[in-house]
């Protein structure tokens, strides 16, 4: 019987995950180092592994799926169930060269985000942050100054897949125009209304910017100096994505020269480290990268990554494959 490898930890559907015995030897790497996994591949300890259940958590301690470790998968594996709807820590390009198949839970994660999103970007507008700090130190408002309503707005999105466009469903109660830019156009149904635009467009003319696309070398600091040049001034931005989807010191100089009115980020660069600009504007609504942290969407996650492990197993097939694969 094959086997599959769990590593790191199932909170919420460990009775789902047990179950799979009836199909595949069981296996796991609850928790250890970098330097352990990779002595545990050499020793061979994983050589029936048809398909591994990983998520992003356990990057602390097996590190990235990079050039030093996927050589040492073993030769069985023929597929990666990952948790998370970001999976830049896993060289898919590598995978694919090895003919290993990657999944990921861009489903389960789109509501809880684009909550946050949503949180986040009222927050900025409001420069919510100084009233909120002030009233627990006993100062009432503080040094709080007008904000701004998000009616009669434009939100820029950038990046429409399923986190995108709850974002612009949430943002139409609020009465903002919704326009967006992304590699394609999506259908006229999928669009619900949204203005297709390009790039340099969707830079000039958003009154609140959303980056919702996923981490790769192209999208690597899409927004930086150049970038903020393009936009309004008092533009706010919105971070739900992936932190080094912006060159945090670009944006703190944009912040500090008032091109950037305020900003809302759930995600960093070096995470947990913050850019200490970031840290000390007090017109930024900062939180430590909790979009999916709620227990209905990790339960939803944790069993679409097992429907996708069974599929693989069953079926030969993944259900949420990222989009690099599926498109080949």
């Amino acid at each position: 019987m094959p086997a599959a490898l769990l590593i790191g930890d199932i909170t919420h559907a460990r009775k789902e995950w047990e179950e799979l015995s009836s199909i595949l030897t069981l296996k796991e790497f609850p928790s250890g180092t970098r330097e352990e996994f990779i002595s545990n591949l050499k020793d061979g300890k994983y050589d029936d592994v048809t398909v591994i259940y990983r998520s992003n958590a356990s990057t602390k301690f097996t590190g990235p799926f990079d050039k030093e470790l996927i050589p040492l998968l073993p030769k069985s594996l023929k597929y990666i169930c990952h948790n998370g709807a970001g999976y830049d820590n896993i060289d898919i390009p590598l995978c694919s060269e090895r003919e290993i198949s990657v999944s990921s839970t861009p489903v389960a994660v789109n509501n809880a985000t684009a909550d946050v999103g949503i949180f986040l970007m009222i927050g900025a507008l409001r420069q919510a942050y100084v009233p909120l700090t002030a009233i627990r130190e006993g100062k009432w408002h503080g040094q709080a100054t007008l904000g701004h309503d998000p009616k009669g707005k434009v939100l820029g999105i950038l990046g429409m897949g399923g986190i995108g466009r709850e974002m612009a469903n949430r943002a139409r109660a609020f009465g903002m125009t919704i326009q967006y830019h992304n590699r394609s156009r999506l259908s006229s149904e999928l669009e619900g209304g949204a203005k297709y635009i390009s790039f340099d467009d969707l830079l000039a003319t958003s009154d609140v910017l959303s980056l919702n696309l996923a981490l790769n070398p192209s999208t690597r600091h899409i927004i930086g100096e150049k970038e903020f040049q393009k936009m309004k001034d008092g533009v706010v931005i919105v971070n739900t994505a992936r932190g080094a989807l912006i060159d945090e010191k670009a944006l703190v100089a944009a912040l500090e020269s008032g091109k950037v009115m305020s900003a809302g980020l759930d995600v960093y660069e070096q995470e947990p480290i913050v850019e200490l600009g970031l840290l000390n504007n007090p017109r930024v609504m900062l939180l430590p990268h909790i979009g999916t942290m709620t227990y209905e969407t990790q339960k939803e996650m944790e069993i679409l990554v097992l429907d996708n492990l069974r599929s693989a197993v069953e079926q030969g097939e993944l259900i949420t494959q990222v989009p690099e694969q599926a498109k080949k």
